[in-house]
C-alpha cells in the first residue's frame, strides 16, 4: 500500500475518481431524494408528483432535507463505483489477453458488466439503505416520544428490541379490555403482553422507518442482514444498469472511432491508429448509456426502494424461516424480489432517474477525464520548476 502511494500516478487516478463521484453525486442528489420518494410514496390509487414531493421535503426539513443521507451515498458510490470499474477492468483485461489489438466485443462488455453490476450492488446496498431511510424521514413528520429508557425498570424488554421507542399505552389498553372478558388466573396481564415483542408497539405493527433509521437501531431491532434487504432486486437492478452501461458505452465508442475513421489515409488497421477520442464525447456516450440502462432496471429499483422501506424486526424474519414461509407472487417475482402489491408503481419515477443518471455519468467520466489530465499535466511542470532551481 505504501509502494501505491508513492505512485503519483496512482495517486492522481485515485483523486480523481473520488473527487468526480463526490461531485456527481452532490449535484444530482436532489433528483434521487424527489426519485425515493415518488417511489416509495405512491401507490396503485395514488402517485406522488414531483412538485408534491419537493414541497413537502421543504416544509418539514427544509432545502437541506433534499440532502439527507448524502454522506452514506457518497461513501456508498465512491466504494461501489471502485467495485464496478474495477472488476470491469480486470473482466475486459481477461478477454483482450492474447489478441493482436486491444479491443472489446460488445457482448464481452455486457457480460463483464452485468458481474461487475452485481459486485457493485453488494457493496453499495448497507449505504443505500441508511440513506434511502434518512430521506424518507426528512419528508415525514417525526412525533416526539419520550425516551423509553425513562421506563426501563417496567418493561426492561422494550428497551432491549425496540430502543428509542415508546409503546402506544391506548391501544394496549384496548387490548387489555378486550382480553379481560376470558377467565384467566394471571396475575398482571398487561405486564405479560410487555413481555411479547409484537406488542410492544401497542398496536402489533413494526415501528415506523422514521424510527429506525440509524445504523446501531437497524442492526440492534432488524439484524446485520437487514443491511442487505432487497438483495435480489438489487442484483438484477444492477447487473442490468452494468450490462446495458458499459456495453452501450462500448457501442458508441466503437461508433465514433469509425466515423472518426472515415476520410483518414490511409485508412486505419485498428484503433489504436485512430487515435483517442475527445473527453467531451466519450462523457456524452456516458451520459447517453447511463439513462438507457437506468430506464431498463427503473422496475428493480423501485422494487428494492419499498423493500428498504420496510421495518421487519428479527423476530418476524425468525417466524417466517421457522414456519418456511413462502414469498407472495409468481417465480420471476419471487426470484427478482418484486411484491405483487407493487406491480402497478414499478415505472414511477422512471424520467427522475434517468435524468440523474445520465447526468451522473456524464460528470463523473467528465471530470474525471479533466482532474486526471490536470494532475497528470501538473507533475511534470513541478519536477522542472524544482530541477531548474536547483540548477
Amino acid at each position: 500500500m505504501g509502494e501505491w502511494l508513492k505512485n503519483q500516478l496512482f495517486v492522481s487516478h485515485a483523486i480523481a475518481a473520488v473527487g468526480s463521484v463526490t461531485v456527481a453525486t452532490a449535484v444530482t442528489y436532489p433528483l434521487d431524494t424527489i426519485k425515493v420518494l415518488i417511489q416509495v410514496g405512491s401507490n396503485s390509487g395514488k402517485q406522488l408528483t414531483s412538485l408534491q414531493a419537493l414541497n413537502r421535503v421543504r416544509s418539514l426539513s427544509g432545502n437541506s432535507g433534499l440532502y439527507s443521507g448524502f454522506g452514506w451515498l457518497t461513501v456508498g458510490k465512491t466504494l461501489g463505483l471502485g467495485a464496478r470499474f474495477g472488476a470491469y477492468e480486470i473482466l475486459t483485461a481477461y478477454c483482450k489477453d492474447g489478441r493482436e489489438y486491444s479491443y472489446v466485443y460488445v457482448s464481452e462488455a455486457l457480460m463483464a458488466g452485468m458481474v461487475a453490476g452485481a459486485l457493485e450492488s453488494l457493496v453499495c446496498s448497507p449505504f443505500e439503505l441508511i440513506k434511502l431511510r434518512a430521506q424518507v424521514t426528512s419528508a415525514s413528520r417525526v412525533p416526539r416520544s419520550t425516551p423509553v429508557t425513562e421506563n426501563r425498570a417496567a418493561a426492561p424488554i422494550i428497551a432491549k428490541l425496540l430502543p428509542g421507542h415508546t409503546p402506544d399505552k391506548k391501544a394496549l389498553n384496548h387490548f387489555v379490555t378486550l382480553l379481560s372478558t376470558l377467565t384467566s388466573k394471571h396475575p398482571n396481564l398487561a405486564g405479560a403482553l410487555l413481555e411479547y415483542p409484537w406488542m410492544m408497539t401497542g398496536s402489533g405493527k413494526a415501528p415506523s422507518v422514521c424510527d429506525v433509521r440509524k445504523l446501531s437501531s437497524i442492526i440492534s431491532l432488524e439484524g446485520w442482514g437487514a443491511l442487505w434487504r432487497g438483495i435480489r432486486s438489487g442484483l438484477v437492478r444492477d447487473s442490468i444498469f452494468g450490462g446495458v452501461f458499459f456495453s452501450g458505452w462500448q457501442f458508441m465508442h466503437d461508433v465514433m472511432l469509425n466515423w472518426k475513421a472515415v476520410g483518414m489515409d490511409p485508412i486505419p488497421r485498428s484503433n489504436e491508429e485512430v487515435g483517442s477520442l475527445s473527453p467531451l464525447s466519450v462523457s456524452l456516450a456516458a451520459g447517453f448509456s447511463g439513462s438507457i440502462a437506468a430506464a431498463a432496471s427503473h422496475c428493480f429499483d423501485t422494487a428494492k426502494c419499498r423493500s428498504q422501506c420496510t421495518v421487519l424486526p428479527k423476530y418476524i424474519s425468525m417466524e417466517r424461516s421457522l414456519l418456511r414461509w413462502t414469498r407472495p407472487g409468481n417465480r420471476f417475482e419471487r426470484y427478482t424480489g418484486i411484491h405483487p402489491a407493487d406491480r402497478n408503481v414499478l415505472f414511477r419515477g422512471l424520467g427522475l432517474r434517468m435524468a440523474r443518471s445520465g447526468f451522473a455519468s456524464f460528470m463523473i467520466v467528465g471530470s474525471y477525464y479533466l482532474t486526471v489530465n490536470y494532475l497528470v499535466s501538473e507533475g511534470p511542470k513541478k519536477r522542472g520548476s524544482k530541477e531548474n532551481k536547483l540548477l
